[in-house]
Parts: C-alpha cells; structure tokens; sequence
C-alpha cells in the first residue's frame, strides 16, 4: 500500500529525535527542521494518527506515544547509548533495544507487579531472561479498539503457570504465552525498518506474514486479510 511520502517524513524525524535525544522533538521543532507551518505539522500528525502510526494526546495534535517509545513514563524502561527511554510495553522495549541498536538494558516488573527483571539485550537480542515468556492478554487484531489496554496487558512473567494465577487474581483475560526470545524475533522484524526514511505503516497483510514467519501461527494471531495498515 502507497503512503503519503510526508507522513513518513515526519514520522523519521520524530523517531530520529527519540533515538538521538531520548526525547520527543516538540510541533515547533518538527515545523523548523520539515520548514513548514506548526499548523501543517500538526494536521499531518493527525493524519499519521489516522493510521496508527503515532497516538495523540486526546485534546491536542502532540504525540503521546510514538511506538515502540512513550513519551509519557511507563514501567518499561531501556537505557543504552547514555540515553533512556519508555517503552509501553516489553514487545515495544525490545523494539526500543532494536531501533537504537547496541547494548542495551530494559527495566521492568513481572506481572507489572512488585518483582523487577533486568534484561541485557545487544542489537535487539537478549542474552539474560530467557527463560522468561511474554502474556499477551488480547488478540492483536483487538489492539487498536483500546492500544493502551493492550499495551498495559503486554507483559514477562517466569512461567506460564504464573500468567495462569495473574490472570485468575486479577479477574483478567488469559491469551497467548510466548517465549522471551520469541518477542525478541518479532520485535526486530516489526522494528527492523522503523527509524528508516521510507518507514510505512504495516498492512494487516504485512502484520500476518511477521507473525507468521517467528512462529505466531495460532488463531489467536489472526488478523484477517484486509489491505489496510494494522
């Protein structure tokens, strides 16, 4: 699928922004370095918006999370190369560990609970952790009716006997567990391409054959055939 060729513009410069500063670059600074009105910047956001390829704040054109960064503080976080970031996510840590490349460390909690895990990562590869498995609670094809949610649900545990009794005590959905190293592939194939200056949004044709190609092939990765960007 053809996509606007400013929209990826955009989309590169905010990226490059995070990977170099650790921060988000602001309208105004979009606006100087892409040399057009902020009132541009912002309607194009809106459109990047339109096909989840940034997700605004509810009552301004100013991105909010730009994945796999957030902008605003998560659980999730990864240092390397002297800076930091958030992530929404461990699927999107791990994109974080892949986009600035090196040696990097992503910080969180088991279950987003009260045990934290270290995990050491070089070029999108972790080399601690590996034992872990990763609970998705809801199908990706459900992702973007509530992205946070899913995002929030995204989540290491030791085992899956644990994602079993976290599920149960927090009366929430049991989905689909898949190893550590697993999410590790994934995230560098979705994330492989993402600081590129010809990034696109994946279609949902796009979406399927990554799955498919780590491994994800069970119903529950499903997302249909329809030509849009997932």
């Amino acid at each position: 699928m053809s996509m606007d060729p400013s929209l990826a513009q955009l989309h590169h410069q905010i990226v490059r922004g995070l990977v170099e500063t650790g921060s988000c670059p602001t309208n105004e600074m979009l606006a100087h370095s892409l040399r057009m009105p902020r009132e541009e910047v912002e309607s194009r956001l809106r459109l990047l918006a339109d096909i989840h390829g940034v997700v605004l704040h509810p009552y301004a054109s100013v991105p909010w999370i730009v994945h796999p960064f957030s902008l605003v503080p998560t659980l999730n976080w990864v240092q390397g190369q002297g800076r930091g970031w958030w992530a929404p996510c461990i699927w999107c840590a791990l994109g974080i560990s892949v986009v600035v490349g090196g040696r990097t460390e992503v910080h969180t909690r088991l279950g987003a609970e009260a045990e934290p895990i270290r995990i050491s990562v070089k070029d999108g590869v972790p080399s601690s952790q590996r034992d872990a498995v990763v609970h998705f609670a809801i199908p990706p094809a459900a992702a973007w009716r509530n992205v946070h949610e899913h995002c929030s649900l995204v989540l290491p545990f030791r085992s899956e006997s644990e994602i079993d009794d976290w599920c149960s005590r927090h009366s929430l959905p049991r989905g689909e567990a898949v190893p550590l190293p697993q999410v590790a592939d994934l995230a560098r194939k979705w994330y492989g391409q993402h600081a590129a200056p010809d990034w696109h949004k994946w279609t949902v044709a796009e979406a399927a054959q990554i799955f498919h190609s780590v491994g994800l092939r069970s119903a529950f990765w499903n997302l249909g055939d329809e030509n849009r960007e997932f």
